[in-house]
């Protein structure tokens, strides 16, 4: 094997083929586990003998544990063997998804939907592993089809969920995922690589030193602060445009309005593209295509909500831009310390699911308000300043990853 100080990605094995797919497929079906019970909420109130609003709170928990599996699981990458480690947490999402078709209550149905949220997160796990055991000609395109397969869980998850638990009841669809979850774990004892990652200190000592790398990663602060900031539009503009469609003058139903969200499968589609430019020109030249493109929609869309076909063609433009600069943008983080690439994506991701949060919080209440214009100018401004910080950036990644900081 090539010595650590001539190849940046010293790894005993690299992912084929075969691998990337599995991975891309298995981040899928674990990130749709956190939205398939949405579209039943009202029939799972029902037949829990609670509020709707009690439920619905429930029902958001796998989104908190997620957020929780992102700090706290993803750093485990660097320490326990890929095989091991994404098998054991696919078994467990499994067995809380069973639990959940089998609770009797709220709390219950909570409690165990917000275990399986932790373990979802195995999905960012698997885009860590993706770009850790790829080699760096090649990494932006594997990091964009598991992006593609998480996309694709996100946008298919509310729609199969719904169309299984319509023909078996929302909890025989609960325990057909689960069985697929299962699959995937045993699949993962297969085919996902079975060497000892690369340690340097322990798995609590990179914890602890995760706060600091905002601080002293000048590379990772820009990505992760851009990446906020684009992903805080992204979901602003497609909570501002849930509500605005319902209300006057347009008035649409809850079905038709779900229809839109079909406009995001052009994105799952540039994750795979994203990744091969960035692999050929470069993670910032796509991350900043990206963001005048969607500047460009974000700015347009106020003037076109009642015009259908223009509306659902910005929103495709605009999901597309947006996941092909966060696949640019996470294989720039990925690329700081290839041999430790976990910590880094962990603290990329938690900082860009808060900007995701602030996002979803701030556009129904900003609609309200403000109408739907104020939507997208406020989209526009965020993401200018996710541009903004790109351009200024100056540490390159490549300085980041030789500049001497180490995890403690």
């Amino acid at each position: 094997m090539t010595s650590a100080n001539n190849n940046p990605n010293p790894l005993s094995q690299t992912l084929g083929g075969t691998q990337v797919l599995f991975l891309a497929a298995a981040a899928g079906v674990a990130t749709s586990t956190s939205y398939t019970v949405q579209p039943e909420l009202g029939r799972i109130a029902q037949d829990l003998g609670a509020s709707l609003a009690a439920t619905s709170a429930a029902a958001g928990l796998p989104i908190l544990g997620y957020m929780v599996g992102l700090a706290l699981l993803v750093p485990l990458v660097d320490h326990v063997p890929a095989r091991r480690l994404v098998s054991a947490q696919l078994a467990l999402l499994s067995l809380s998804l069973g639990l959940v078709a089998i609770a009797t209550n709220v709390a219950a149905f909570g409690a165990a939907l917000l275990v399986s949220g932790v373990c979802a997160s195995t999905g960012a796990q698997m885009s860590t592993l993706a770009g850790k055991h790829s080699p760096a000609s090649r990494r932006g395109r594997a990091l964009g089809a598991v992006t593609a397969g998480i996309s694709a869980g996100v946008l298919l998850g509310r729609l199969v969920g719904g169309g299984l638990a319509d023909a078996v009841g929302w909890r025989a669809m609960l325990l057909i995922v689960a069985c697929l979850c299962l699959v995937c774990a045993l699949g993962s004892r297969v085919l996902l690589p079975r060497t000892t990652p690369h340690r340097e200190g322990t798995y609590f000592a990179t914890l602890a030193s995760m706060p600091r790398l905002l601080l002293t990663h000048a590379a990772l602060r820009a990505a992760a602060l851009a990446g906020a900031l684009w992903f805080f539009a992204f979901s602003l503009v497609w909570m501002g445009l849930s509500l605005a469609l319902a209300l006057p003058p347009l008035r649409l139903s809850p079905t038709v309005i779900g229809l839109y969200s079909l406009a995001g499968a052009a994105g799952i589609v540039a994750t795979r593209v994203a990744g091969q430019l960035a692999d050929r020109f470069g993670s910032p030249r796509v991350v900043l295509a990206g963001l005048v493109l969607a500047l460009l929609c974000a700015l347009v869309m106020p003037l076109i909500l009642g015009v259908a076909p223009l509306m659902l063609l910005a929103l495709a433009l605009f999901d597309t831009s947006l996941f092909s600069a966060q696949v640019a943008n996470q294989r720039r983080v990925l690329s700081l310390d290839p041999r430790r690439p976990a910590p880094f994506n962990s603290v990329y991701m938690v900082t860009y699911f808060v900007g995701g949060s602030l996002g979803t919080a701030v556009g129904g209440p900003l609609v309200s308000s403000f109408g739907w214009p104020a939507v997208g100018i406020t989209a526009a401004l965020a993401i200018t300043a996710a541009g903004a910080i790109g351009l200024t950036a100056r540490c390159t990644p490549a300085a980041a990853a030789t500049s001497g900081h180490r995890l403690s």
